[in-house]
């Protein structure tokens, strides 16, 4: 998936309590997966389009295509069917048809009357940015992350051509094409792309006519509602060097440059008179230009976050702007006056809890900002500001009167939750708080931060109490035991460990976990510790003797939140291969998946009566979902096929997961399939070889490209054909290792884009290998000063673009100081292939 904006966020749910009373009726339902009752937050928007007779308002989030009736704000339908983000949209001229671009390599055409799909147009290779119809609505112009610009038959779906010369050198938020347009009268097509330039094409040929160059950044904008003046003399442009361009289209030199925004400019939008443009930029405003001359005319900084998106209504006389603070909103394109805010929309959710009573919701934001709703009828009750950083962690105290946040300001806040007011500003930590949790009494605060210590702070004064150090790395979760004599800490160290609330002298540490720990719980009855890892597995241990009880697999990404039922009985986990999972305490085996999420599920948590989990991803919801019932005793339980090994009635790459990650055991394991005492490979095979039936139709690729290396899959192998073994259901599963060895080892070696771009405070560098290599990733200042270096050492041909698998860097030098905002450079060497992409961090 994965797609675009901050897609990673360390954490999302602290505390995370749900109490029973009825839905909102303003809660939507549009759209919803199997298994949830209720969605809050409709996704991060990416853009917003005017249907052409100006009724209808489409609204791209990451997880869909929204629409409005534009007079009355009236939310019509939720348009759902790409497997990762939407990044764009467009309204065919005469209105019959909607056109989608997706992270999944895809357009998909609509019937904009009723929402049914139409048909997905296939070719591109890397994510598709843009879409933009032709005049008389009977072609398609798409811009792609794989740097190609793509023409389309709107009734047959067939591609017409592909246009080349764009290039992949650059990233920002979108790679390769960022925006295409056809020109009015449906003879030009413009493209604008990351690598600097704006190219005019004959839209009846493909061939280049004209070159734009000029800015200094990657072009963030060209082709948005439109870029062309309507007499299509002009083309408009924005871009990451913080300035628009007006551009002359039959001669391609420079009209205007426009100055004012501090931040890139992200969308541009002519006035249909022509004699207005407006931009969006991320410093928050929208600014409204003179097309003809270039003289600014106003600003609108309604917004509290980036705007991402404008457009102005087929009459001219409305303004739609986009923000990452969840708002779309419209305004009177002459007076500036506010007519209406179509709110739900996130700029990323990172924290989220509900009031002891139910009767509150809390979030943390991407914005910096806390809000509290009324569970109840979804009205806003307070805005909390003052953090200078994403909120990452948010809690109530047990008695619903405080809340506690912390933040990538290196601060936790304490606040009043009935009025909002600011109680303690908590300081003593030197980095990044990651996690915070009340004691049970409510009169301790607990700090989990990037400076490896945990810290307890008095509730009532804000004063610091103790300071628990002895971790190696930075710290990523807290809990208090029911008691509240003992504490929990997860630490990227790889340990969980347990330490004396009251002293804070060490007790005991759980080692086992290959990567760091993410999440620490304890059950009702405090004699069990439930972790989470980014080693993709949770892990199930005693309190007491510090033994491993259970461990855990099926996820195939990072296990980042968890969580466990009121009785105890249940755990669930959240990860970033974007599902929640639900597993026996008892037993250690696998209940239920829930699926329905486009990016990391970053926080999950039980209602109070056990019958709800609420998960909350990156995608900038959260999902209610509701448990089923136990199966009544007269009611037989199916049966389950031994190749579902980790029984979530699909037989899948997870399942090969499962047997692979416990080759070599022995006894009585689901992993097991033949039942011969020992999970060898063997057992890997049947697996594979149901992978290739008719019935579980698998999706290879997706999963396995985030879960298996090719050198994985061809030690399989080699290993299955020693056997020698003639068996059809063996060689079939011979087969399916084949077909998916082929899919893991790329034709050629490449430095894929780094993402979240730009980022804060983390992020990851994909690549992949053709052959095997010595790898070794170095980044530079825009300066060319060295900042960091990466050996990653010898490394096999395949795929390593997940979070598990891609280089991590976490914005530090070599010192371990955070670095500046700004551009950087990050060179990939792996043999001899060389190759260099650019990266921001804003702060």
């Amino acid at each position: 998936m994965k797609t675009t904006l901050f897609s990673i966020l360390v954490a999302l749910l602290a505390v995370f309590t749900i109490g029973t009373n009825t839905l909102a009726q303003n809660y939507t339902t549009l759209g919803l997966p199997e298994g949830a009752k209720a969605r809050l937050g409709k996704g991060k928007i990416n853009e917003i389009k005017y249907s052409p007779d100006g009724t209808r308002l489409a609204v791209v989030s990451i997880i869909g295509i929204w629409i409005y009736d534009a007079q009355t704000g009236e939310e019509l339908e939720l348009i759902k069917g790409h497997t990762s983000a939407v990044n764009g949209v467009a309204f065919s001229p005469d209105g019959n048809t909607l056109a989608s671009a997706s992270e999944d390599t895809t357009i998909r055409l609509w019937d904009a009357n009723t929402g049914s799909h139409l048909r997905t147009l296939t070719g591109h290779t890397l994510g598709v940015n843009s879409v933009a119809f032709s005049p008389d609505s009977s072609s398609i112009v798409s811009g792609s992350e794989d740097a190609t610009v793509r023409l389309w038959d709107v009734n047959t779906g067939s591609h017409l051509r592909t246009l080349t010369g764009h290039t992949k050198q650059v990233r920002r938020v979108r790679n390769g094409v960022t925006s295409v347009a056809f020109s009015p009268d449906g003879n030009t097509l413009a493209s604008g792309a990351a690598d600097k330039i704006i190219r005019l094409w004959d839209a009846n040929t493909g061939s280049h006519l004209r070159t734009l160059t000029g800015h200094r950044s990657g072009v963030n904008s060209v082709a948005f509602s439109p870029a062309f003046s309507p007499d299509g003399n002009t083309l408009a442009s924005g871009s990451w060097d913080s300035t628009a361009r007006l551009w002359d289209v039959n001669t391609g030199s420079e009209l205007h440059t426009l100055t004012g925004h501090w931040a890139a400019i992200f969308s541009v939008a002519f006035s249909p008179d022509g004699n207005t443009l407006a931009t969006a930029s991320y410093n928050n405003t929208v600014r409204l230009w003179d097309a003809n001359t270039g003289s600014h005319l106003r600003t609108l900084d309604r917004h509290t976050d980036w705007v991402i998106a404008v457009a102005f209504s087929p009459d001219g006389n409305t303004l739609a702007t986009g923000s990452y603070d969840g708002t779309v909103r419209l305004q009177d394109a002459d007076t500036a006056s506010h007519l209406r805010t179509f709110t739900g929309y996130t700029s990323g959710v990172i924290g989220v809890a509900f009031s002891p009573d139910g009767n509150t919701v809390a979030t943390g934001n991407e914005d910096r900002t806390i809000r509290l709703w009324d569970a109840n009828t979804g009205d806003l009750l307070h805005t909390l500001t003052g953090h200078t950083n994403w909120v990452n962690s948010i809690t109530f105290s047990p008695d619903g009167n405080t809340i506690a946040t912390g933040s990538y300001d290196d601060t936790a806040r304490l606040w009043d939750a009935n009025t909002g007011d600011l109680l303690h500003r908590l300081t003593e930590h030197t980095d990044w708080i990651r996690d915070v949790a009340f004691s049970p009494d409510g009169t301790i605060l607990a700090t989990a931060s990037g400076d490896n210590t945990a810290r307890l702070w008095d509730v009532n004064t804000g004063s610091p109490l103790r300071t628990i150090t002895g971790h190696t790395n930075w710290l990523r979760s807290v809990a208090f035991s029911p008691d509240g004599n003992t504490l929990a800490t997860g630490s990227y160290d790889n340990t969980a460990r347990l330490w004396d609330a009251n002293t804070g002298d060490h007790l005991r540490t759980f080692t086992g976990h290959a990567l760091g720990v993410t999440k620490v719980a304890f059950t009702a009855d405090g004699n069990t510790l439930a972790t989470g890892s980014y080693d993709d597995t949770a892990r199930l241990w005693d309190v007491n003797t510090g033994d491993s009880l259970h461990r855990l697999t099926g996820h195939t990404d990072a296990i980042v939140s968890i969580a466990l039922s009121p009785d105890g009985a249940t755990l669930a986990t959240g990860s970033w291969d974007s599902t929640v999972r639900l597993w026996d305490v008892n037993t250690g085996n696998h209940l239920r998946t829930f699926t329905g999420h486009t990016d990391a599920v970053d926080g999950v948590a039980f209602s109070p009566d056990g019958s709800t989990v609420a998960s909350g991803s990156a995608d900038g919801t959260i999902f209610l979902w509701e448990l089923k019932p136990a199966t009544p005793p007269d009611v037989p339980e199916p049966i389950r096929r031994k190749e579902d090994v980790n029984g979530d009635d699909i037989i899948n790459i997870q399942d090969l997961v499962w047997v692979a990650s416990n080759l070599g055991q022995s006894g009585d394991t689901a992993a097991d399939v033949n039942g011969d005492g020992m999970v060898n490979i063997q057992d890997l095979v049947l697996v594979a070889s149901a992978l290739g039936s008719s019935d579980s139709a698998p999706a290879l690729k997706p999963q396995a490209l985030q879960t298996f290396t090719a050198a994985d899959v061809e030690k399989w192998l080699q290993e299955a054909r020693q056997l020698s073994l003639t068996d059809p259901v063996f060689q079939r599963g011979v087969l399916i290792l084949e077909q998916l060895l082929a899919t893991l080892t790329p034709e050629q070696t490449a430095l894929l884009p780094n993402y979240p771009n730009p980022f804060n405070p983390e992020t990851w560098i994909p690549y992949q290998l053709a052959k095997p290599a010595n790898v070794t990733i170095s980044i530079y200042a825009a300066d060319g000063k060295f900042v960091r270096r990466f050996g990653l050492g010898s490394q096999g041909a395949g795929i390593y673009a997940s979070r598990s698998r891609a280089a991590y860097w976490d914005g530090r030098n070599t010192v371990g100081e955070p670095v500046t905002s700004g551009l950087y450079f990050y060179t990939f060497t792996a043999g001899d292939f060389s190759a260099t992409r650019r990266m921001v961090i804003l702060k």
